[in-house]
């Protein structure tokens, strides 16, 4: 299937969809290597472990790579050594995107710091992450994430390996979501960091496996889904932060 990227007219749904259908039986390099081509514009978005994979796989590919990262605020001393570390193993510039100053203010004189465990993440995530990176999609034509589909039986059992970001898109731009992980397995991922001796994050370590704020964060026991350490408070099917609503409603 052979999408004009730069004709709106040829990026529908339809399109995308038998598009997927063929790259769905592609490794995950493959198709990095189809969307650093198909696109100048184009930034992963970097944050944990399936994200420094996507760098370790594409960083030869297409020098100098865009990468992005968000700042809540709130992440862990960990994260951001993290974050450190991945920029020295690559020779990366990465793109730290933060809060709106005053909207982050604002919020948190209304609500202090936490309260969340109240009343729900949203709208803390929707300041600190959502914002921000719509900020930064706003000047990209097509972005990667490293979304996979057993990250969260719940709501992502159909995540696509390309998709159009319709919470990102209007009608006079239609902005292209990757996600080149999304039939691998959290073993694959490992797998494939431990061969490359790729950076990581330490609390990997101390049986952190999803990583997000430190307030919302805490290590999983033996045989819990990897999800349960995000917003624990909080029912199965809201452990989303707003960042990868991409689907038309």
């Amino acid at each position: 299937m052979t999408i004009d990227f730069n004709n709106i007219s040829t990026i529908t749904d339809e399109s995308i969809a038998k598009l997927n259908e063929e790259l769905s039986q592609k490794s995950p390099r493959e198709i990095l290597k189809f969307a650093l081509k198909s696109f100048d514009q184009i930034a992963i978005s970097f944050s944990g472990a399936e994200d420094v994979t996507l760098i370790e796989m594409a960083h030869k590919l297409a020098p100098p790579l865009s990468v992005f990262s968000l700042d809540t605020g709130r992440l862990h001393p960990e994260t951001y050594q993290f974050i450190e570390k991945v920029r020295a193993h690559y020779g990366l510039n990465i793109d730290i995107m933060t809060p709106n100053s005053n909207a982050l203010e604002a919020f948190v004189k209304e609500k202090g710091l936490y309260s969340f465990f109240q009343d729900g993440h949203k709208e803390c995530c929707g300041i600190r992450k959502v914002e921000p990176l719509k900020r930064k999609l706003a000047t990209l034509d097509a972005w990667i994430s490293g979304q996979r589909k057993d990250q969260s039986p719940s709501t992502r059992s159909s995540v696509p390996v390309i998709e159009i970001d319709h919470g990102n898109s209007t009608d006079q731009r239609k902005l292209i979501k990757f996600n080149p992980l999304a039939n691998w397995t959290s073993k694959e991922v490992w797998d494939y960091m431990r061969m490359s001796e790729v950076p990581f994050n330490a609390l990997h370590e101390r049986g952190f496996i999803s990583i997000g704020c430190e307030p919302c964060t805490r290590p999983v026991l033996p045989n819990q889904h990897e999800r349960e350490g995000r917003w624990w408070w909080e029912e199965a099917t809201q452990k989303e932060c707003g960042l990868h609503i991409t689907k038309q409603s």
